[in-house]
C-alpha cells in the first residue's frame, strides 16, 4: 500500500507512535488523516502539527469506534488505513488485579477487534482495505515482566491472523506493528519489562514510522522495526524449551531473582 491520497485513521495519536505515523503519513501524502485519542487535547496537537483532524475516544468501548468510523466516513470520506495502535502496558504479574488483566484485554485486543466489526463490511463493499494493528515483538516473543501485556498482545497477533485468513480474498490486507523499545511515554520509565525491551536499544518513532511505511509498502503481515525479533522467532520455533530456558536466564539476569 502507498498511503498517498488514501484516509486514514489512527487511535492513540496523541503521542509517541501514534503521532509519529500521523506525521509520517502526512509528509507521505495522505489525503487525510483523523488522529484519535481519550486525550483529546494530545490529538489536537498532534493533528495541529500537520493540518489533521482529531477526535476523541476511548477504544476500549466499541460505540467509540463505531463513532470514529461513521463519523470518518460521513465527514470526510471512506476509510482506506485503519491504524488501530492505543495501547496499555499493564498487569505486572499474577497478583495483578483483576481490573488490571480486563483493561488490557478490552484496550489491547478488542479495540482491533471493534475496529474490524465495524469497518470490514464497508471496505469489502467497496473492494478492500487495510488494517495495521499495533502489537508488540511482546506479542511474537512474551515479555519480562507485564504479564497481562505480554498475553494480550500474543492475542491481538492471533487476532491479526484470523482476520487475515478469513478477509484476505476480500480485499482485506492486515499487517501487525511489532516494535521492541520504542522512545515513548510508556517506555519512560526503568521497570523491568523496559529493561528487557531494551536489551538490543531503543528506536525513536520516526525510526518505527520509517519501517511502517516500508512494510506497508510490501504489504507485509508482520512489520518488524527491529530486525532480530525475526531471529528470536526462529530460535524459539526451532527449540521451544531451549528458548523457554533462555527467556528465564533473560528473567533471572533483569530482576535479579
Amino acid at each position: 500500500m502507498d498511503v498517498k491520497d488514501k484516509i486514514i485513521v489512527v487511535t492513540g495519536a496523541a503521542s509517541g507512535i501514534g503521532r509519529a505515523l500521523v506525521v509520517r503519513f502526512k509528509a507521505e501524502g495522505a489525503k487525510q488523516i483523523v488522529a484519535v485519542d481519550l486525550n483529546l487535547a494530545g490529538a489536537q496537537e498532534t493533528a495541529a502539527m500537520v493540518g489533521c483532524l482529531a477526535m476523541s475516544a476511548d477504544v476500549s468501548v466499541e460505540a467509540d469506534i463505531q463513532r470514529v468510523i461513521e463519523d470518518t466516513e460521513s465527514q470526510v470520506g471512506p476509510i482506506d488505513l485503519f491504524c488501530s495502535n492505543a495501547g496499555v502496558g499493564m498487569g505486572e504479574n499474577l497478583n495483578s488485579p483483576n481490573n488490571q488483566w480486563q483493561m488490557s484485554w478490552d484496550i489491547n485486543v478488542m479495540s482491533h477487534v471493534y475496529a474490524a466489526r465495524h469497518l470490514v463490511p464497508r471496505m469489502v463493499a467497496r473492494g478492500g482495505g487495510y488494517f495495521l494493528n499495533t502489537s508488540s515483538a511482546a506479542g511474537l516473543l512474551n515479555q519480562i515482566g507485564l504479564a497481562a501485556y505480554g498475553v494480550t498482545k500474543h492475542a491481538a497477533v492471533g487476532f491479526g491472523e484470523w482476520l487475515a485468513i478469513h478477509h484476505q480474498h476480500e480485499g482485506i490486507k492486515v499487517s501487525m506493528l511489532c516494535p521492541q523499545a520504542v522512545r515513548t511515554p510508556m517506555t519512560d520509565n526503568d521497570n523491568e519489562a523496559t529493561a528487557a525491551a531494551a536489551s538490543n536499544g531503543m528506536i525513536e518513532p520516526e525510526e518505527l514510522a520509517e519501517a511502517v511505511i516500508e512494510g506497508l509498502k510490501a504489504e507485509s503481515f508482520v512489520i518488524l522495526p527491529h530486525p532480530i525479533v525475526l531471529e528470536y522467532m526462529r530460535n524459539k520455533t526451532t527449540n521451544y524449551d531451549r528458548w523457554i530456558g533462555g527467556m528465564n536466564k533473560l528473567m533471572r539476569r533483569i530482576t535479579g531473582r
